[in-house]
């Protein structure tokens, strides 16, 4: 009777111990504030995978770029350092041109050809980023870029040599193309960069705006330009994807695609919020003539043409299913 219990005790041990070391814990790197909807959904996403995955995975959120800064999560989570993160996708045009088609101005004005022009791309994103190591989880779009300034701009004149805020290669391009002086500015830096005067413009959503209490620091106008809906996308290192099992991959893949179609809401209802709470907070909210309007379009047409030329038969099929 006392060996069928000692071997009994050891088949139970070896049952824990192996439950455990089946057990996987990701720490997923965000680079935005706990209090920004993009941070607030994945924090979602990770606890309902953490409860339902019955402790096959568990996922801890770092927000506020805690873990790795915005600039360093990409690299962070390809190299296995971090094994899920977040990244905004147009900063990463330098990795795949196609990463930066949703931030080409006046392609996608509205939710509804955002969401075609996210369709029209993803399974072709998802392809170059599993080349790279890499599982594509799930995106979510910002409220509708604006022009913030802390000057009134009336003019094309207006927008000469004014100090602007750029955080990819395509806000990089509309500074030169409309005569205004582009510095990089990562998200996280945006305040102290508007309250030293490093800057005196940016196109960003009314979200960031609203979350940064941009007033605050001698911004007082935001132009509602719509110019493109860029997002932010969740990926995984695929080593650390690998080890989990098929069930517990079919689960991440279901609360991702929940999680998607929560964060696009969210969205939403902060394009329209967030503007208020601007308008607010004392700033002038509106949109721009129709000269500085047919400007920037025409700027827009001219980056997309560049941009295609660069992306070449990859962005031409996209843009042939998206059109």
């Amino acid at each position: 009777m006392r060996l069928i219990k000692y071997f009994l005790t050891i088949f139970t041990s070896l049952i824990v111990f192996t439950n455990v070391s089946l057990a996987e814990k990701w720490d997923m790197a965000l680079a935005y504030g706990a209090g920004n909807f993009h941070s607030a959904n994945a924090a979602e996403f990770a606890k309902n995978v953490t409860e339902k995955s019955g402790g096959k995975l568990t996922i801890v959120t770092h927000p506020g770029g805690s873990l790795y800064k915005g600039g360093e999560i990409f690299r962070a989570v390809r190299t296995g350092q971090a094994p899920i993160g977040e990244r905004f996708m147009s900063a990463l045009g330098k990795e795949d041109p196609l990463l930066e088609i949703d931030s080409q101005p006046f392609l996608a004005t509205s939710y509804t050809d955002a969401m075609r022009l996210y369709k029209a791309s993803k399974d072709e994103i998802a392809k170059s980023l599993d080349s790279k190591g890499l599982v594509f989880l799930y995106a979510v779009p910002w409220p509708a870029q604006g022009l913030y300034s802390k000057k009134e701009i009336n003019t094309l004149d207006d927008l000469k040599g004014l100090k602007f805020r750029a955080y990819n290669s395509a806000t990089i391009r509309i500074a030169e193309l409309t005569g205004m002086a582009p510095t990089k500015i990562e998200a996280a830096e945006i305040s102290q960069a508007f309250s030293t005067g490093a800057v005196e413009s940016m196109i960003t959503s009314p979200t960031t705006g609203k979350n940064k209490k941009i007033w605050e620091n001698g911004v007082k106008y935001f132009y509602d330009i719509a110019a493109w809906f860029p997002k932010n996308m969740i990926i995984a290192n695929k080593d650390a994807w690998n080890k989990l099992d098929k069930a517990t991959q079919d689960l991440v893949r279901k609360e991702a695609a929940l999680a998607e179609r929560k964060g696009w809401q969210l969205s939403k209802q902060g394009n329209v919020a967030d503007k208020k709470a601007l308008a607010e907070a004392g700033m002038v909210v509106g949109k721009v003539n129709s000269i500085l309007q047919k400007h920037f379009e025409s700027v827009g047409a001219t980056m997309a043409k560049e941009w295609s030329a660069k992306a070449g038969s990859r962005g031409a099929a996209v843009l042939s299913a998206y059109k």
